[in-house]
C-alpha cells in the first residue's frame, strides 16, 4: 500500500475540501494519504478583511509541505485555486523551491497528479491542471489522470473531468460545497492514484 502525499494551497477553503474527499478515496483503497498545506503569504490585514483567516483557521491541525519531504512519497497529488487560468502563486513558489530536487532527480518515476477548482465553469479547470503539469515534465514524474474511469466525468454540470478532479466554487453563493458528481470523482480518483502508485512503486 502506498504513501500519497497531497500538497494544496485553499485560500477560502474550498481546494481543502477537494482535497480531504481526494485523501478519502486514498484511504478507502487501502493506502495512506497525507495532507499538507500551503501558506497564504497575505499580510494579516488583508486576511481579516478578505475572510481568509477563518478558512486558514481551520487548517491548523495540517502540517505545512515542506519540499525535502517529497521524496518520502511514494506518488505527490498537488491542489490549487485557479488564477487566471493558472494555479495560484503560493504552489508556484513551491513548485521553485523544488530546484533541488530536479538537480539530482530525486522525484523521477514518482508519480503526480492535480486538482483545481474556480468560481466559474470556464474559468480555468482544465487550463490550470496542465499549467500545473508541466512541473512533473521536468521533475520526470509520471502523470496519472482521471480519464473517464468514473461515470460522474460524463454526468457532472459543476467540476470534475479526465483532466482531473475539479470543483465549482461560484462566487454568488449559489452552490454550497462540493456536489455529488464532484465527490465521486474526487474519491474514485484518490482510489485510482494510490492503485496506479503501488504498482509503481513495487
Amino acid at each position: 500500500m502506498a504513501d500519497i502525499g497531497i500538497v494544496y494551497f485553499s485560500m477560502y477553503g474550498s481546494t481543502l475540501e477537494l482535497a480531504r474527499e481526494i485523501a478519502a478515496g486514498v484511504r478507502e483503497a487501502g493506502g495512506t494519504a497525507h495532507l499538507r498545506r500551503l501558506p497564504h503569504d497575505l499580510p494579516d490585514d488583508v486576511a481579516e478583511s478578505e475572510g481568509v483567516a477563518e478558512a486558514q483557521d481551520d487548517q491548523d491541525d495540517i502540517p505545512y509541505a515542506e519540499v525535502e519531504e517529497l521524496t518520502d512519497f511514494d506518488g505527490v497529488l498537488f491542489g490549487s485555486g485557479t488564477r487566471f487560468g493558472s494555479a495560484t502563486a503560493q504552489l508556484q513558489k513551491f513548485f521553485d523551491q523544488c530546484g533541488p530536487l530536479w538537480a539530482e532527480g530525486e522525484l523521477i518515476g514518482t508519480p503526480a497528479g492535480f486538482f483545481t477548482g474556480a468560481a466559474t465553469l470556464h474559468g480555468g479547470h482544465e487550463s490550470t491542471i496542465l499549467s500545473m503539469s508541466t512541473f512533473a515534465y521536468h521533475q520526470g514524474m509520471p502523470i496519472v489522470p482521471m480519464g473517464y474511469s468514473h461515470e460522474a466525468t460524463n454526468t457532472t454540470d459543476t467540476g470534475g473531468g479526465p483532466y482531473g478532479p475539479s470543483q465549482l466554487s461560484p462566487q454568488d453563493g449559489s452552490k454550497d460545497g462540493l456536489s455529488d458528481d464532484e465527490i465521486a470523482i474526487a474519491r474514485a480518483y484518490g482510489a485510482r492514484f494510490h492503485d496506479v502508485a503501488t504498482r509503481l512503486a513495487d
